[in-house]
């Protein structure tokens, strides 16, 4: 070993020295690693483009509904890192990428128009499955089962808060009728998977608020305020429009959450020995992710569309527990697949996100208004939600954190904003006012919940979150090298930091 070991340190010495460009006589060329990275990334997405051209033809060529998806994809990743790079999370730079997709002023450029709307919706969906998934292997079984009520009330209380308050400020200051009212305010009742359960898994994996089980509550906690926002939109909607059976639509609401709990623990018990032990983990991987998919979209089909989000949620829930509990060596490998997933689906999702917010959707006449409307239901909610969590053993700062981590709104909104609209287009123009309203707020909550929230949750995260005992000196350790904090966040991810 004497005699291997200098050689090596001085290798080492010579491939760390870039500005030391002697031997070849250029004192202003880059980094050759840095430079070669970046040719071989070029390299790698042209041939990508071109494979794709080759098998579909025109649909990779510009104006192609696969052009612009990859186009998407590719400019979200490089906007990601260089959000990473400056400190900031990485999903805000593929939500700026699909915002100027849509609405960049010049035509040739506007791409996000090339997409299917069909497209956008099932691959939102996928990559909904896929943070679900991620979420649902990576919860807390203890910190779940004595966080339990916390978690309901976390779900119900600010939801229905908010809900009530929008619709009182809009009735008083837009001059919406009740029930648009509360329509309004249950769409923005809901809070967003897409952008609180990446950034939770973020702290989660240095350790912060583990303890506690602040990432845990707040994951489970999510998808249920998802459910009963969209329930009760429904349920407001047929009163307001007259249209469907209000009595089905009241109980509708809790019957997704049995089906979907339901479906969820019948799934996860079913992997806990299928595939067996003695096969290949990979097929635990598509096993999971194809269930989490069936429960998504087989619910949507079924016309239970809330259950899918908790039935994904809870299959993996309990799958990653039975393998935990089995000491099975299978647990770290499917979150590691899954987090290769992620890596494609990250910037689908943020960046079709972004791509569905329209400039062209928003109402002048009610911007201002409409985001006085916006910012009272959110100082209630956030004040509602610091009370909440309270008798849980939780300080004051992480009350405060789960207050804000509470805020960001995105995929919901998204999917109901346009609903009363596409209702009441052509039927009556005093109704059609009204969801051009909803609307136009909806897109406001998108601009300005979604990024703050994600700022405000990796910026207070560290401050104000206690860290796990047991990994203080890691991440300590990892903290003295900043330089490559975005590649360690990504690893990290991906479940192999």
């Amino acid at each position: 070993m004497a005699d291997i070991s200098p050689p090596q340190a001085n290798d080492d010495d010579k491939s760390h020295q870039p500005g030391d460009n002697s031997q070849d006589g250029c004192t202003h060329c880059p980094p050759k690693k840095a430079f070669t990275s970046v040719v071989t990334l070029i390299l790698l997405c042209l041939l990508l483009w071109s494979a794709l051209w080759s098998v579909v033809g025109d649909d990779a060529l510009p104006g192609g509904n696969l052009f612009a998806l990859f186009v998407l994809v590719i400019l979200g990743e490089v906007a990601g890192f260089v959000m990473e790079a400056i400190h900031l999370p990485g999903l805000l730079g593929m939500l700026l990428i699909g915002f100027l997709l849509r609405n960049i002023p010049c035509d040739t450029l506007r791409l996000a128009e090339d997409i299917l709307p069909s497209w956008s919706a099932s691959l939102r969906s996928m990559a909904l499955v896929v943070i679900l998934l991620q979420a649902g292997l990576g919860l807390d079984a203890g910190a779940l089962r004595s966080l339990s009520v916390v978690c309901i009330r976390l779900c119900c209380l600010p939801c229905i808060a908010e809900a009530v308050t929008a619709a009182v400020a809009s009735h008083f200051i837009l001059g919406l009728p009740w029930l648009w009212g509360l329509m309004l305010g249950f769409v923005l009742g809901a809070v967003t998977p897409a952008v609180i359960v990446p950034s939770l898994m973020s702290l989660q994996t240095k350790g912060y608020g583990k303890d506690q089980g602040i990432p845990t509550l707040i994951i489970a906690a999510a998808s249920c305020d998802d459910v009963l926002a969209i329930s009760a939109f429904g349920v407001i909607m047929g009163m307001a429009l007259s249209t469907g059976n209000v009595v089905y639509n009241i109980f509708k609401g809790p019957l997704e959450l049995v089906i979907g709990l339901l479906c969820g623990v019948i799934g996860g018990v079913i992997l806990w020995s299928i595939p067996n032990h003695n096969q290949q983990v990979q097929l635990r991987s598509v096993f999971l992710v194809c269930g989490g998919l069936l429960s998504v979209f087989g619910s949507d089909l079924a016309g239970f569309p809330g259950a899918g989000a908790l039935g994904c949620l809870t299959v993996a829930f309990l799958a990653g527990h039975g393998w935990k509990v089995a000491k099975a060596s299978t647990r770290q490998p499917v979150e590691r697949d899954i987090g290769y997933l992620w890596l494609l689906f990250q910037p689908l999702l943020f960046g079709l996100i972004g791509a569905e917010i329209s400039l062209k959707d928003l109402d002048p006449s009610t911007l201002g208004l409409g985001l006085l409307t916006l910012c009272i239901g959110l100082i209630v909610r956030t004040f509602v939600s610091a009370l909440a969590v309270t008798r849980a053993g939780l300080n004051m700062k992480e009350k405060i954190f789960i207050a804000v981590a509470w805020l960001p709104k995105a995929t919901v909104q998204a999917a109901i904003g346009s609903v009363a609209l596409d209702k009441v287009k052509g039927l009556d123009d005093e109704l059609e006012s009204y969801a051009i309203q909803i609307l136009t707020i909806a897109v406001l909550s998108i601009l300005i919940t979604a990024p703050l929230g994600a700022i405000l949750i990796a910026l207070l995260g560290p401050r104000l979150l206690q860290m796990c005992k047991q990994e203080k000196g890691t991440t300590s350790t990892e903290g003295n090298k900043q330089p490559h904090e975005p590649q360690q966040e990504q690893e990290t991810l991906m479940g192999i930091g």
